[in-house]
């Protein structure tokens, strides 16, 4: 199966459906530079602000943005980057997990409407699953799969390698699937609001 190819218009509209049918927004762009107009609309000023190591948001130039101040948000991971104290910092990281929104990717989205996301540490797993109200997925529309199946047969064929390839080039340390989470929905109380930005752009792995 080829892992970098964009969806045709009949997978992105089934795929598009089925999110918005599991209560997901779903916008849909054709470029990085509509992706990255489309979160500073969204994000009010003032809000608290995480995000995850996500080399989608770095291609649309969302991290490149949040470093560089020119917006009213509150950019927390900016703090605890700052903070030296370590007693403090874990304080910062603990008090972020309730970030307003919190933005990253997702490794492969299923026609479904299920999706996958895989972490070696786990740290923005909470945010994803529980403690952030906004969520706000960036994703290129060459993830979206047939089925759950085909996602995890993305992720461990495709998205690990590639992702252990970028981690030794970048940080000399490999990296490892340790932790999968598996979204099939949002419980009918959730108050929380997930957004999909899909993009038809080659972007990420």
């Amino acid at each position: 199966m080829k892992y970098d190819t964009l969806a045709d218009d009949a997978s992105l509209k089934k795929t598009s459906d089925a999110l918005g049918k599991l209560g997901y927004e779903v916008i849909r762009v054709k470029s990085r530079q509509e992706a990255l107009a489309k979160i500073k609309e969204i994000i009010p000023d003032s809000a608290s602000v995480m995000n995850g190591s996500s080399v989608t948001l770095e291609q649309i130039g969302f991290v490149e943005y949040l470093k560089s101040g020119k917006h009213q948000w509150n950019n927390l991971h900016e703090g605890i980057v700052a903070e030296k104290d370590p007693d403090k910092q874990s304080a910062l990281r603990q008090k972020a997990l309730l970030s307003d929104y919190y933005l990253g990717s997702v490794h492969a989205l299923a026609e479904t409407g299920e999706f996958v996301i895989a972490s070696n540490t786990g740290s923005q797993l909470p945010h994803v699953v529980n403690t952030s109200p906004n969520l706000i997925f960036v994703v290129s529309t060459k993830k979206i799969v047939p089925d759950l199946d085909s996602a995890m047969k993305r992720l461990h064929e495709h998205v690990v390698p590639m992702e252990e390839k970028h981690m030794m080039e970048k940080y000399k340390v490999g990296t490892r699937a340790n932790k999968i989470v598996i979204f099939r929905g949002e419980s009918a109380y959730s108050k929380r609001k997930i957004r999909f930005i899909l993009v038809e752009e080659d972007l990420g792995f």
